[in-house]
């Protein structure tokens, strides 16, 4: 499946889809009226190296809740992304088997390349 999980009032979640120029077929899931369910969340965690690299540290609960003080597990970083949708690292694109975490312009252009040959 096709799909990229964002939110709407971002306006970096909205460029960098403009700027993907996603084909017919991409599902858009915006995490703040649709929340990310278990299972969603374990898929991305197959593509992935751990719940670690979806978790985004520069949301603002991050330090409003002190978790930067605490040595978090994979289970805990699971728990808080599916808690409260500003712990996801966004956006994040699937694409064939692939994942593409976050904003950066190396994985931007990365899912650009995948999405484009």
């Amino acid at each position: 499946m096709n799909k990229i999980y964002y939110l709407s009032n971002c306006n970096t979640c909205t460029r960098i889809i403009n700027e993907l120029n996603l084909p017919k077929g991409f599902q858009l899931q915006d995490i703040k009226t649709e929340p990310i369910t278990k299972s969603q969340i374990e898929e991305m965690r197959a593509l992935t190296d751990s719940y670690e690299n979806l978790f985004s540290k520069r949301a603002r609960l991050y330090k409003k809740l002190g978790l930067k003080d605490k040595a978090l597990s994979e289970e805990d970083y699971k728990n808080y992304i599916l808690e409260h949708y500003t712990f996801l690292k966004r956006p994040v694109v699937l694409f064939n088997n692939q994942i593409f975490i976050g904003n950066s312009k190396k994985t931007v252009e990365a899912a650009k390349l995948a999405i484009h040959e």
